[in-house]
């Protein structure tokens, strides 16, 4: 379970997170959130925040589009991961923010040097898979692949017409 107090709402806010310790997965995998949060509000801080959590992988621009064409049209997304964001509530989650990961049931199928976790969104029926990486000439892991996290969740109640 990784906390935040509060939400960043700038890269230097996101820089200065005490969770930037990136030698534990779940910190990698929460600021990612953070971070998919921070672009819904500024868009280079967002792509910044995210690229340091790649490490020596930035995004590409088609990458970046990918990010872009996901959040367009759903701003609540990455709030939907933190506990107490519900469909009801259009994702607003209770403070402070909180995330709970669950581990791969299947690590044995996984490369020695990555590392699976799950995240549980509001708006879906399953978990939605982040693969870290972990740097060789290090104890840090950074993102690997996460575009299950933008899978499609249910839209909020309040913009739900048939609701």
């Amino acid at each position: 379970m990784v906390t935040f107090t509060a939400l960043p709402d700038s890269l230097s806010a996101f820089r200065a997170l005490p969770q930037l310790d990136l030698s534990n997965p779940e910190n990698t995998c929460a600021l990612l959130l953070a971070a998919l949060n921070l672009y819904v509000k500024n868009k280079e801080a967002g792509i910044e925040a995210i690229n340091m959590l790649r490490g020596p992988r930035p995004m590409s621009p088609f990458e970046v589009q990918f990010v872009r064409d996901r959040l367009i049209d759903k701003p609540y997304l990455p709030l939907s991961y933190f506990s107490g964001a519900t469909v009801q509530n259009s994702y607003t989650p209770s403070v402070p923010y909180t995330l709970s990961f669950l581990p791969d049931p299947r690590p044995q199928d996984v490369e020695e040097g990555y590392m699976r976790l799950y995240v549980r969104s509001a708006g879906a029926d399953s978990p939605r898979v982040i693969t870290l990486r972990r740097k060789a000439s290090g104890n840090e892991w950074f993102l690997w692949e996460y575009s299950g996290v933008f899978l499609g969740i249910r839209i909020p109640a309040n913009e739900d017409p048939w609701a």
